[in-house]
């Protein structure tokens, strides 16, 4: 069984989305069924995520052929430092945002549970896959969950949303095939270990052709990760979505970006020949730019969810900027910056839902409402949360914040990080100081302390397991900037997935 690791993960959300659509799982009244069959399959995921990283930190990456076929025509999973702290990321995500959930959001329709395992096979086949098109298959299938999810309860701001978020996924994928078809014309393979050897050999024409798909690549990828200017779309589409389902949207930004590192490394990275780096002039002004333009929506938000929303794409940008120093120690901090902002914008969608459904109908928008029913705990549980997403002390946003400011060495770059992450860090506290002005004390009357308002356990619980997170990555902070640093010298070695294929063979 430790043999096929890599391929785990994606079969448990498989087989186990598929049993829950089966009895005993199936109809309204099973629902506890279901809620107990999805509870174990996300402590399944996250214990083979954990073993997952320590064979790889044991024996070094894992390159898996699906039904043995071989390289480069079979599919290949490829089981990094990176891949594996993404799976379990994911897993961790599932598990608190399917806690959270118990709290009626499962029950408003009864197949809540199967799409999420279906979304998150998707998202962990995304981080697996070590090939372009079936990168391309794995896209589609966590699109295609999470039209369900974004619609899951109904309402007009939900399917008027979900409409905008098909359409733009549908004309991405449409670029996304044809990328795939000029990168495949000229280099003879979607194999992305195999696409890095060939890319350098190119010249003329080929080469003019591959660049143009490297480019389409990047604005497909940038339609999922949000950068500027294909970021429209985010703060409708997240403050749209249950808190459940919005808290697990926080990643799916993540696995646009892990394609850029992935692609935009390995493929056409340093040894890409005249092709080396050629995003560089692009992805530096729209990472700035992203982080610009989700500061101002920060500050302009009319409620809690659209602050949450477009902290997301703040740390769109700063992990881009990461990406844009072309080092592997600014590589290493992005990924440890990445665990923070997934876990830290989860937190706040839970906690919009959680004060929303305190104040009646103004919910969590920024206007004079009835007191919340429990002022002394959603306070505290926001102020933690603020000063988590702010990063200060002793908290994981500091650390993280710290590790990117000094991973940019130069004066360039370390004129542009640092002016735009502490001005964008500054204007946040003060969208966050005004939130929690206007939600906590500013009201009108006091609360109807009715006991159908107070916030569930599970939803508590939920908030809490991805709070406690944030102290815990300060604590061990070395060995995970340890880890995270090995993550980014295997990703910046483009060889290695090379050597580990022929090492292995290319087969499990």
């Amino acid at each position: 069984m430790m043999d096929h690791l890599p391929i785990l993960p994606i079969l448990v959300s498989l087989i186990g989305g598929l049993l829950l659509l089966l009895p005993p799982f199936a109809g309204i009244e099973r629902y506890v069924n279901r809620r107990v069959a999805a509870l174990f399959l996300c402590l399944l995921q996250i214990a083979i995520a954990i073993a997952l990283m320590a064979k790889i930190i044991d024996a070094g990456p894992i390159m898996y052929a699906v039904g043995n076929w071989q390289a480069p025509f079979g599919i290949i999973l490829y089981a990094d430092s990176l891949a594996a702290l993404l799976v379990l990321l994911t897993g961790f995500l599932g598990l608190a945002s399917t806690l959270y959930s118990f709290a009626g959001t499962d029950r408003e329709g009864r197949y809540f549970h199967p799409i999420m395992q279906f979304q998150l096979m998707g998202i962990t086949g995304a981080f697996l896959t070590h090939d372009l098109f079936n990168l391309f298959v794995f896209f589609e299938v966590l699109l295609i969950a999470s039209y369900v999810l974004l619609v899951h309860g109904g309402g007009k701001q939900r399917t008027q949303a979900n409409v905008h978020y098909v359409i733009l996924n549908l004309v991405g994928s449409a670029i996304f095939l044809i990328a795939l078809g000029t990168l495949y014309g000229t280099t003879g393979t979607l194999n992305i270990a195999d696409m890095s050897l060939k890319i350098s050999t190119l010249s003329g024409g080929e080469q003019v052709l591959a660049k143009v798909g490297g480019m389409m690549l990047l604005v497909v990828f940038g339609l999922k990760a949000a950068m500027l200017p294909l970021h429209f779309w985010l703060p409708n589409t997240y403050s749209a979505a249950s808190a459940p389902v919005a808290a697990l949207f926080a990643i799916m930004t993540k696995v646009g970006i892990y394609s850029i590192f992935r692609v935009f490394t390995v493929i056409f990275g340093d040894g890409a020949g005249a092709l080396s780096d050629m995003v560089l002039p692009w992805v530096w002004p729209l990472a700035m730019l992203t982080v610009v333009v989700g500061t101002i929506g920060v500050l302009a938000s009319p409620n809690l969810r659209n602050i949450a929303a477009n902290t997301v794409l703040i740390s769109v940008g700063t992990l881009l900027m990461a990406f844009s120093i072309r080092s592997p120690e600014a590589s290493g901090a992005a990924f440890y910056y990445a665990l923070h902002s997934t876990l830290i914008s989860a937190v706040l969608f839970m906690l919009a839902d959680m004060i929303g459904q305190q104040r009646g109908k103004a919910f969590d928008r920024f206007v004079i409402a009835k007191k919340v029913t429990q002022p002394t705990l959603l306070g505290a549980l926001f102020f933690v949360a603020a000063m988590v997403v702010v990063g200060l002390p002793p908290f994981s946003g500091f650390i993280g914040k710290v590790v990117v400011l000094q991973s940019a060495a130069s004066g360039l770059d370390k004129a542009l990080v640092w002016s735009t992450v502490l001005i964008s860090t500054l204007l946040t506290i003060i969208a966050l100081a005004r939130a929690g002005t206007t939600l906590f004390w500013r009201h009108a009357g006091e609360s109807a302390n009715s006991e159908d308002e107070s916030a569930s356990v599970w939803q508590v619980v939920g908030v809490v397991l991805l709070l406690m997170a944030s102290p815990i990555m300060a604590i061990f902070a070395g060995p995970i900037t340890e880890y995270t640093a090995m993550a980014a010298a295997q990703l910046h070695n483009v060889r290695l997935p090379v050597s580990v294929l022929q090492l292995q063979g290319g087969s499990q």
